[in-house]
């Protein structure tokens, strides 16, 4: 099972809000990206997306990783 899920997107596609299926919780993108630029999920990053900070999987071989 992937650790973050995401569990709603905007019309055009971008990832809006996140569960993290370890801990049970959930988060808005914004949290999400504090939370990864704080360390606390280091197989994930961030990227600037049409000037907006968007969460995404680091390329690897592990699917447990990916955004589900």
């Amino acid at each position: 099972m992937a650790r973050i899920k995401v569990t709603s997107e905007s019309d055009s596609g971008r990832n809006n809000s996140f569960h993290d299926n370890y801990k049970g919780t959930d988060m808005s993108r914004q949290q999400f990206v504090n939370e990864i630029n704080k360390g606390n999920y280091p197989n994930y990053s961030v990227k600037k997306i049409h000037n907006i900070p968007t969460p995404v999987s680091k390329p690897d071989s592990s699917i447990n990783n990916n955004l589900g």
